[in-house]
């Protein structure tokens, strides 16, 4: 099956972290009325809803889901929709209806109608037994929450589907995700981001993981660059499909911290670890990209002082509060 080129995308998703920035994206990409944004309950923004086509629906429902991509002619699905690792252990019967559910209905449209998808992996199929440094490519993926054991499924069943029905499918495992623009919803990297808001608001921040917890990390600016670069990559240049390692930086809490009193020096971080720590510690302290840089050219353009730079410079001017 030969590369399917974009004109008509559904971000599934669009109301969350990444998709919400993603279709804003594509939309000055491929034109507003091209890209299609699609939620299950929450409200848009106003700059989503005005921006271009908005649908509610359900991607666990697969009847709903075919009569979007019918009725609005789509030919490239973006799987944002997802129940992240946090929220999924408080209800991993519902992360898990979700994430396969989801992902399985997507696959299926994809044969059916020919659709190119991006499926999005994470860090979280790493665990026991992975190498927490420069974790390779192909490696050991026995994860510890129910969010990680779907999306390891998913990286199977996305080669599946393109090795049995030549399916075009593409995807990164994204690690903890930083933007300025929405905040995280319910991962454990989500202190990453609310470090930034209370460094400027309170100047005072206490971090549910322990100092010296060092994870992979990427500025979201990079997450969207790399994920539409991969989506544009001739298929023909990939040995992969849907899981990708993309790395940007790596730090710890306390490094993190550190780069933000560069800016406010009188700001205060405390670490009080919660169940989220046991989810960190099972994860990669920083992952070997080489098969992205190679097979498509992933390059990361922030560091860690250039991504604290930015984001606060933008939330300050956000939430008008002089640094």
């Amino acid at each position: 099956m030969p590369d399917v080129q974009t004109k008509r995308a559904l971000v599934a998703g669009a109301v969350g972290q990444i998709g919400s920035e993603l279709t804003m994206l594509l939309r000055d990409k491929y034109g507003g009325d091209n890209v299609v944004a699609m939620g299950r309950k929450t409200k848009p923004s106003k700059e989503l809803e005005e921006s271009g086509p908005f649908v509610f629906g359900d991607v666990t429902d697969h009847a709903d889901l075919e009569r979007i991509v019918k009725e609005h002619d789509i030919d490239t699905v973006y799987l944002m929709a997802a129940i992240l690792s946090a929220v999924g252990e408080a209800n991993p019967q519902l992360a898990y209806r979700v994430n396969m559910e989801g992902l399985y209905n997507s696959l299926e449209l994809g044969r059916e109608y020919g659709l190119k998808l991006f499926c999005p992996s994470s860090i979280a199929v790493f665990g026991p037994g992975t190498p927490l440094d420069n974790t390779p490519q192909e490696t050991v993926l026995k994860p510890t929450t129910m969010y990680g054991v779907t999306k390891v499924a998913g990286e199977i069943l996305c080669d599946y589907y393109n090795q049995k029905f030549d399916v075009d499918i593409r995807g990164v495992r994204y690690p903890g995700i930083i933007s300025n623009e929405t905040l995280p919803g319910g991962g454990t990297t989500d202190y990453a981001v609310a470090i930034y808001y209370e460094a400027l608001k309170a100047k005072e921040y206490e971090c549910f993981v322990k100092g010296d917890t060092r994870l992979p990390m990427m500025y979201m600016p990079d997450a969207l660059k790399g994920t539409i670069d991969l989506m544009e990559a001739p298929r023909s240049g990939l040995k992969h499909n849907a899981d990708f390692n993309m790395g940007a930086m790596s730090f710890s809490a306390e490094e993190l911290a550190d780069s933000i009193r560069e800016h406010i020096p009188e700001f205060q971080s405390t670490f009080k670890p919660d169940f989220r720590q046991a989810i960190a510690d099972s994860w990669p302290n920083s992952v070997d990209d080489t098969a992205a840089r190679e097979e498509w050219g992933w390059q990361p353009d922030y560091d860690l002082p250039a991504m604290t730079k930015d984001m606060l410079e933008v939330l300050s001017a956000k939430l008008d509060i002089p640094m």
